[in-house]
């Protein structure tokens, strides 16, 4: 008996195993949809859909945008143990942000979803270690973005990056232009800002486009240069 309770449960294991499989292949060929607009994801909620599913990109800030019949509104993520108020006004109303790849379960009064987050992959971008950057910087001279806020920025920041927050990357993006052939290394604090800004550029037809992992904080335990 005991046996081939064993059976059954290596059995039910090996279903869920490959199901779970089955899962990650299935979210790893989903298409993001959704637009940026001022830095932020906006994820169109609907009313009455049933379970809505949403795919992004790890370090996505995204906003929901709530549907008319729904008023102010409580999201929740249990798996971020996140619960934030949401309003009609995408200017003000709560963002979460999107650290790790995954699938996140969420719920909006009676809406239920999941938020699939998957990696950002394209030709003309590439992820540099802060060891890696460091020569980079040296070798190549690209130009270096800051995407953090002003206060992050007067803080401390890479010799002779500029700022851009992230959040006025799109309106700003012709102080660019003459930069689109070249490469350009992007750092915010922590590599999230960083790769929302990344996508942005190349949508815009930049091609050599460099992302600093793990951003200034990784820098600066690294021990390399800050200029204040």
């Amino acid at each position: 008996m005991k046996h081939k309770k064993s059976i059954l449960v290596i059995l039910l294991s090996f279903f869920a195993f490959n199901f779970f499989l089955m899962d990650l292949s299935y979210s790893s060929e989903k298409k993001v949809e959704s637009k940026v607009s001022d830095g932020y994801r906006i994820l169109n909620l609907e009313a009455n859909q049933g379970i809505q599913e949403f795919t992004v990109y790890r370090g996505d800030y995204i906003k929901f945008r709530l549907p008319k019949t729904l008023g102010e509104s409580i999201a929740v993520f249990p798996t971020l143990k996140e619960k934030k108020q949401l309003t009609h006004d995408l200017k003000t109303t709560s963002y979460f942000k999107m650290k790790q790849t995954g699938i996140y379960p969420f719920q909006i009064e009676s809406a239920r979803g999941r938020i699939i987050v998957i990696e950002y992959r394209q030709a003309s971008y590439n992820i540099l270690s802060s060891k890696d950057a460091d020569a980079f910087i040296k070798s190549d001279k690209p130009l270096v973005l800051d995407v953090r806020t002003p206060r992050e920025y007067k803080i401390g920041h890479l010799e002779n990056s500029i700022l851009i927050p992230v959040q006025e990357l799109q309106k700003r993006i012709n102080e660019l232009d003459v930069y689109k052939n070249n490469a350009i290394l992007i750092y915010c604090a922590s590599g999230n800002r960083s790769t929302v800004a990344s996508k942005i550029l190349i949508d815009s037809g930049f091609n050599k486009i460099f992302n600093l992992k793990y951003g200034i904080l990784d820098w600066k335990t690294k021990k390399y240069p800050i200029v204040r």
